[in-house]
């Protein structure tokens, strides 16, 4: 008689590129087989939700297309055709590529390539430990966070802010530029809890009739790349009406007085021209937070992914400095907790080997890279070796066309160590196939909460399959190189030196507890005690090419973008690709709700739910050009040009054309995907990958 097994639960971490980093409780049906996954009850920020993606990983991790055999083309670069290749065979081919561009062009003829298909520590940054003692070309990680973290901490000083549970606390949140319905459910957890219980109204700010905004109490839908000009309008009026806080600011602003004079002329009229808002939503919205002093900012990506980023991030944050939000609980601002951890990963990334004299090449400019530009080789060889590891830059990363030019090179050898065959990995010479989260031990951290998770082994991988830490340490003995401190150690060695070293206590406490909450106080939290700069004031007058941030390059690099275009001042800068008579659309790329950048696209249950690619276009605009609904139309810029089905859609404004993705290349007509059309030229100051703005041209098939 067949008898019922109840499940075991096993704890864990969602390892994937959002900020929630939720905590997860796993079905274990089998040593090699997941169930359900749910949101941890017990952890106070995932509060026992997370996003439907997640809830389906099983659908992920036994996926009948995963990869599990390691594969070394036999055909052209890109025609699909492989022979399977013993793990031992492949990893003696990548050393020996490595060795042989070595030795044709020094060390930096080889370049590690990696970002955050997993936010391990262990799984992820180990490359590094490789890069630096074979002394490979850096990598300068620009491709995400810059703009914003940089916008952030020009006024700050620390790349920190509110405990993001306050939200809960508040009178009335503020969602600025991210679609957290989407990509942050924890956020709205928070949020309506506020609304429920203090009857907060909640208001949201985008480019786009959303998922997000359709939740809104408040929501005002303005340009891409505005965001600046409604910040600057919002504090106008805090000065004009007598709604700023005065005694605040003489206590910590660096100048409210040259604040208040620059913003004279930044009107509600000024800001509605720009911006594409009515002079009664912005007045209606600074009344509202002018009148509530448990007002919530919470600040996303999404608006900071424009050539004035930096600018919008720090314009927006200044809004709850000047009205004194920040000192009252419910109030003030979030981005991101990374000044938190303070970890030291000298042993994971091999820190004691890195040599400052070694080049650092741009991730978002891997087309100009791979392509030969010399500019972006900073006067080095050519890169004619690569391993890739937690990333897809053949479908994720900008100028695509050369980023695929680049990598069908017949003078390069690619290995992609993937758990599909994903864009990048079709275009390889040799394909490893990679563990998931739930069969390898690695730690994580919440960059949208305060916690310090520890990601163990909950399954068995299939046999064939290996780990990230694996595959460096192998190749470590094959390049000679395996005796270089934090070689030959376990991850969990490695997690333990991690803790310690960065003054927690080891692996064993953060086992049996699951998470460490590292949230400072009140009154660290709301810098009450002053802001992380030199004088303890919030800075309203930036000078960016001083600034120290987090993700300010290498020395060897420089400062990055039209810098000297940068207002002092919070301002609108108009840096943006604006529309011209040539490019009469404005394009943004925002995520899809079922992806998770190029992660998830290869699931069933994902695609059904997005459908296909679509791209839409405001009523108006549809009907001033005669189109349909569902119609075949190019689109295209100085870049390139892509075929996408027509979607008319009142969620957008006119002027502006939206596609939500990340779909796969192939899910478009001619094989090529959105980042065809997005550029690869760095924004200012510290460089950034603009994806959110492009001015394109729409033509009728």
């Amino acid at each position: 008689m067949n008898q019922h097994v109840t499940p075991r639960t096993g704890f864990t971490a969602c390892p994937h590129d959002c900020p929630s980093t939720c905590a997860l409780e796993v079905e274990i049906l089998a040593p090699n087989r997941i169930g359900r996954v749910r949101g941890a009850e017990g952890n106070s920020y995932t509060a026992g939700v997370i996003c439907a993606k997640v809830a389906r990983y099983a659908e992920r991790v036994h996926h009948p297309d995963r990869l599990l055999k390691p594969l070394q083309r036999v055909g052209a670069k890109g025609d699909g055709q492989w022979r399977e290749i013993g793990w031992d065979d492949a990893l003696d081919l990548v050393a020996e590529k490595f060795l042989a561009a070595e030795a044709r062009y020094g060390s930096e003829a080889v370049w590690p390539y990696y970002y955050a298909g997993t936010m391990g520590l262990v799984q992820r940054d180990g490359i590094n430990r490789l890069r630096h003692a074979k002394r490979y070309s850096g990598e300068f990680g620009s491709i995400c966070t810059n703009l914003a973290w940089t916008g952030f901490v020009a006024g700050t000083g620390r790349l920190a802010g509110v405990d993001p549970r306050e939200m809960a606390q508040s009178d009335c949140v503020v969602i600025w530029g991210t679609n957290a319905v989407a990509t942050q459910v924890n956020v709205m957890t928070h949020a309506v809890r506020a609304r429920k219980e203090r009857g907060a109204p909640i208001v949201v700010i985008d480019i786009y009739d959303n998922p997000t905004m359709k939740q809104a109490d408040m929501a005002l839908k303005l340009r891409p790349g505005t965001d600046g000009a409604l910040a600057c309008a919002l504090m106008h009026i805090g000065f004009r009406d007598g709604t700023a806080d005065r005694a605040y600011l003489a206590q910590y602003g660096d100048d409210p007085a040259g604040l208040e004079a620059h913003l004279q002329s930044r009107t509600p009229e000024w800001a509605s021209a720009i911006t594409g808002l009515s002079v009664e939503e912005i007045e209606g919205f600074a009344a509202l937070i002018g009148r509530t002093q448990r007002t919530f900012f919470r600040l996303g990506y999404g608006f900071s992914r424009q050539r004035n980023g930096a600018v919008a991030m720090h314009a927006a944050l200044s809004v709850p400095t000047v009205y004194g939000h920040w000192q009252h609980e419910g109030g003030g601002a979030f981005h991101n907790n990374g000044a938190l951890w303070r970890f030291d990963k000298a042993l994971i990334e091999g820190l004691g080997d890195e040599d400052p004299s070694i080049r650092y090449l741009d991730q978002s400019r891997i087309g100009a890279v791979l392509t030969g530009d010399k500019g972006a080789l900073a006067g080095g060889p050519p890169v004619t070796a690569m391993i890739v590891q937690n990333t897809n830059p053949a479908n994720v990363a900008p100028e695509q066309r050369d980023v695929v030019r680049g990598l069908l090179r017949e003078d390069l050898f690619v290995a992609v160590h993937e758990q599909f065959m994903t864009d990048t990995a079709r275009l390889a010479d040799l394909v490893l196939p990679a563990a998931t989260s739930m069969e390898y031990d690695d730690i994580y951290r919440g960059g949208g909460q305060s916690h310090i998770l520890f990601g163990p082994k909950l399954i068995d991988a299939p046999e064939t399959v290996r780990t990230n830490h694996f595959v460096v340490e192998e190749l470590a003995k094959r390049l000679g190189v395996a005796d270089r401190p934090g070689f030959g150690m376990s991850e969990r060695e490695l997690i333990d030196d991690l803790l310690r070293r960065s003054g927690y206590e080891g692996l064993a406490r953060l086992e049996a507890e699951r998470w460490l909450d590292v949230q400072p106080g009140f009154k660290e939290a709301h810098y009450l005690a002053g802001f992380a700069t030199a004088d303890r004031r919030f800075r309203f007058r930036v000078d960016w090419a001083s600034l120290s941030a987090p993700d300010r390059p290498p020395e060897s690099m420089g400062l990055l973008g039209p810098v000297e275009k940068l207002p002092s001042f919070p301002d609108h800068a108009a840096l943006i690709e604006e529309a011209d008579a040539e490019h009469p659309f404005r394009l943004a790329t925002p995520p899809a709700r079922q992806f998770l950048n190029s992660t998830f696209a290869e699931t069933e249950g994902s695609r059904k739910r997005e459908g296909k690619p679509e791209l839409k276009i405001h009523p108006d605009d549809a009907m001033r050009l005669g189109l349909a609904d569902g119609q075949r139309v190019e689109i295209g810029n100085r870049r390139g040009d892509i075929v996408l089905a027509l979607k008319i859609d009142a969620a957008t404004k006119p002027g502006v054309l939206i596609h939500e993705g990340l779909w796969p290349n192939g899910a478009f007509e001619r094989g090529e995907g959105i980042n065809v059309l997005t550029g690869a030229d760095p924004a200012a100051p510290f460089g950034g990958a603009a994806f959110h703005d492009n001015r394109v041209w729409l033509r009728a098939l």
